[in-house]
């Protein structure tokens, strides 16, 4: 992975300027294993432990933001599949196991059950990396139908069913090709759909036969760490980028003295520093302790699966506060169009807007739940 960075990095204003990954990026990403590292054993995945997983999301992100997001949200959904019914597995991988998926959760489409599963059309947005995937991951909602309740599924569709159209023209993230899909009207069997309450509750088909820990950890607590962490990513590129050139920098208030001898500019970068390794330190211990539980076989308890949320959205908050101090501290020539600093602020910024990343609802699930507990860093027995 490490030799792959200096050619991300080279490529990064070729990938904005096409909108999407290369198909030589998304090859060489391949070639090192990666997209693997979260799919199941029994379909030459290496059922790697997350943290590994999302350590090469944050390298990759910080050579180019827009391929540590592509690859981050595309890796993911093969962790994903794991939770499908088997045959959905079949269907994906019976073949060629190196197939990648994109995805669109929010249900905007319409949905209608039917003998033996479900006919879905509509139009979903913002599918990162969806040229480079031949099925999609597709968010839908299931209507009452009397006793029965709504139900929010995942749907899993193949893209002779489904139509890609280009839209994406962005200030930020501009190379993720997180552009729109389009089904006119498919049918996809109830197999290769997923309920997001079975989710929830870390009980799901695909367990019966992908039995290792990895399996039995919550999709809000991986899924929405596969959104932060690229972003932690491109604010860790956003400070090598700007330690390199604070170096030779001469700030103009200081007549003659290079911007790395300012004691005030020292001290941004020692904040931004700290947000970034607060952000990270969190990150790895919450999963740490959720694959813990998960590995022992015990019960995941709810009040850590809140703090995982309630870490997640401060991590995005800490990771933009430090790209956004290390962009204050750059001064005019960061401004200029190809320099790293402000792509990487401008991705950062982008993908902060993900739904996910909004800190309301997570902090307030986490001060409502935590309030039988003694210690804000301990979690209750549920």
């Amino acid at each position: 992975m490490q030799d792959l960075l200096p050619v991300l990095r080279e490529r990064a204003q070729e990938t904005e300027d096409r909108r999407a990954l290369s198909a030589e990026t998304v090859k060489a990403l391949a070639e090192t294993g990666f997209f693997r590292l979260l799919q199941p054993s029994r379909w030459d995945g290496l059922e790697a432990d997350p943290v590994t997983f999302l350590r090469a999301v944050r390298l990759i992100g910080s050579a180019c933001g827009s391929t540590g997001w592509v690859a981050s949200v595309v890796g993911v959904h093969n962790w994903q599949l794991g939770l499908f019914p088997d045959q959905a597995q079949q269907d994906v991988w019976g073949a060629d196991t190196s197939i990648r998926m994109s995805s669109s959760y929010a249900p905007t489409g319409r949905v209608s059950a039917v003998d033996g599963g479900y006919r879905i059309s509509g139009r979903w947005s913002f599918s990162s990396g969806c040229d480079h995937a031949t099925w999609v991951l597709l968010g839908g909602i299931v209507p009452p139908d009397g006793e029965t309740p709504a139900d929010f599924r995942t749907f899993l569709v193949p893209l002779g069913d489904y139509a890609i159209v280009d839209v994406w023209d962005t200030v930020g993230l501009r190379g993720t090709g997180s552009n729109d899909i389009v089904i006119e009207d498919a049918f996809v069997p109830a197999y290769r759909s997923l309920s997001f309450n079975d989710t929830a509750r870390c009980v799901c088909p695909g367990q019966e036969l992908n039995t290792g820990p990895l399996y039995r950890i919550p999709y809000a607590s991986i899924f929405s760490y596969a959104i932060t962490t690229p972003i932690i990513g491109m604010a860790t590129g956003a400070y090598d980028a700007h330690v390199a050139y604070t170096r030779e920098r001469v700030r103009v208030s200081y007549v003659g003295v290079k911007a790395a001898e300012d004691p005030h500019s020292q001290v941004r970068v020692a904040e931004a520093a700290a947000d970034l390794d607060a952000a990270w330190l969190a990150l790895e211990y919450d999963l740490g302790e959720l694959m813990r539980l998960a590995t022992a076989g015990e019960k995941l308890p709810m009040p850590l699966r809140l703090r995982v949320r309630r870490d997640q959205v401060r991590g995005t908050e800490l990771a933009i506060r430090a790209v956004d101090r290390l962009f204050e501290n750059s001064g005019g020539r960061a401004l200029a169009a190809g320099t790293p600093i402000q792509r990487f602020w401008r991705d950062a910024h982008a993908g902060r807007v993900h739904a996910i990343n909004d800190p309301e609802r997570a902090l307030s699930a986490f001060g409502k739940g935590s309030s039988a507990c003694r210690s804000p860093t301990r979690w209750c027995e549920p």
